[in-house]
């Protein structure tokens, strides 16, 4: 079985970031897999721009954005391993795999890197009533089918949700000659980014319908009609208030959820209110030398994001290799070995006692890192987060036990945006208690 010092799953804009910061920190032997025959995930299928604004200052499109990435990974001597499945992973960091090429092949990693990515929320996650028509797709799905596969899916298109995915499409699918009826969602408010809701509906003036949702699917061989249902603050269906739109089309945004059946298997802690791992500051899950990154992680709003967080999760990476190699070395008055790590060799930093927690508090729906050392943390720490509501006015605290470490104030605060906050490591290491971001409207 072959050893080497890292393994990044996942070939996406995070994978592929993750794995060439690797590289640039010290490690020699670094493993891409990636289970499509190209890399870039799903960006390959995101043909609109906005992607690199905050990382290079330009817009580029979702292949040009990834193809940077990939560019970077190759040039620093990343090896890439395409078409190529991860069936199992187990808590000792051996990963089993897949691939025409080599077969079924057994690989031992000392530090293992998900980037995984998500999936779409489907029909039958919802238990919307009604037939079982052709024409009812997720977003991703129709937008993978015109984008990459040159298939219109539709001609009159109904959306439920509000997710940006959803939104470009019913952009994208306007362009390309179809109507887009309107787009609806359960919450009062919308869960896109702003510049979505003004380019992809503002401008093609397509309706939005706040506070409802899709109750009834007509059709038998393919989608005829939908019935559509305003709810109460509370959800509740408000009888009276059905609406029907003839169409042949719907299409789903209706959420990601990470995909961690991976991470579940090598027996990770997850967070139910991510449904990804829990990591600490190094992106370290509660499995020794597997770190999680990205949308496997916990779903972002901007792919620029998602690379940033993974290269802070290369580097967390390196940092735990590292130290890990010079603990081994002290405790054996002996070189360390370069493979073969054990988790045995971390239980002090793994002991229950040298964490603090990361609380999630008033309107706040998580907090990611959930877990910080105590001690000896790298000199800032990014803290992501999300709001629970739309909020204008409000001050960002930021506490560790009855300390206040930092206050931001804010504008305006809405869900569909992540929020970010930076906190130098020695003053969390100065105040006793978890820690825990709160929001005050002012």
């Amino acid at each position: 079985m072959r050893h080497c010092q890292a393994v990044v799953i996942g070939g996406g804009c995070g994978g592929l970031a993750a794995a060439a910061k690797l590289k640039q920190e010290g490690l020699s032997d670094v493993v891409l897999i990636e289970r499509d025959i190209e890399l870039g995930g799903v960006l390959n299928q995101c043909i609109h721009n906005g992607f690199g604004l905050t990382t290079f200052k330009e817009q580029l499109s979702g292949p040009a954005f990834a193809e940077r990435y990939e560019r970077e990974a190759v040039a620093v001597g990343v090896e890439i391993k395409l078409g190529t499945m991860v069936t199992h992973m187990s808590g000792d960091r051996v990963i089993e795999y897949v691939s025409q090429e080599e077969g079924y092949q057994k690989l031992k990693a000392d530090i293992i890197v998900l980037a995984v990515g998500c999936y779409e929320r489907s029909r039958g996650a919802l238990g919307i009533p009604g037939e079982r028509p052709a024409g009812v797709y997720t977003a991703g799905q129709a937008q993978r089918y015109l984008n990459i596969d040159g298939y219109m899916v539709g001609k009159r298109v109904f959306i439920l949700g509000s997710g940006d995915i959803g939104l470009i499409m019913a952009r994208r699918m306007s362009l390309e000659g179809a109507e887009v009826l309107g787009v609806a969602e359960l919450m009062p408010y919308s869960n896109g980014l702003p510049r979505n809701m003004k380019q992809c509906l503002d401008d093609f003036g397509i309706p939005l319908y706040l506070s409802h949702t899709v109750t009834n699917i007509y059709g038998r061989d393919r989608l005829e009609r939908i019935e559509l249902t305003k709810v109460d603050d509370k959800r509740q269906l408000i009888k009276g208030s059905e609406m029907y739109f003839d169409v042949d089309t719907l299409l789903l945004s209706v959420g990601l959820i990470p995909e961690n059946t991976l991470a579940e298997e090598a027996g990770i802690e997850m967070d139910p209110s991510i449904r990804g791992p829990i990591v600490d500051e190094n992106y370290m899950t509660s499995v020794p030398g597997i770190f999680a990154c990205g949308n496997g992680l916990h779903v972002h709003d901007l792919a620029d994001f998602v690379t940033k967080q993974a290269g802070e999760a290369a580097v967390g990476a390196a940092r735990y290799y590292e130290a890990l190699k010079q603990r081994i070395k002290e405790a054996h008055d002996d070189e360390a070995e370069t493979f073969g790590l054990s988790p045995d060799d971390d239980k002090e930093s793994l002991a229950s006692n040298s964490y603090c927690e990361a609380h999630a508090g008033n309107m706040v729906s998580y907090v990611v890192p959930a877990k910080l050392h105590k001690k000896s943390l790298p000199k800032a720490v990014t803290l992501y987060f999300r709001v629970r509501k739309p909020m204008n006015d409000v001050t960002i605290e930021i506490l560790k036990g009855s300390k206040l470490l930092r206050t931001i104030h804010k504008d305006v605060v809405i869900p569909s945006e992540m929020e970010q906050v930076v906190i130098a490591g020695k003053h969390l290491e100065e105040a006793d208690g978890d820690l825990t971001i709160q929001i005050k409207e002012n």
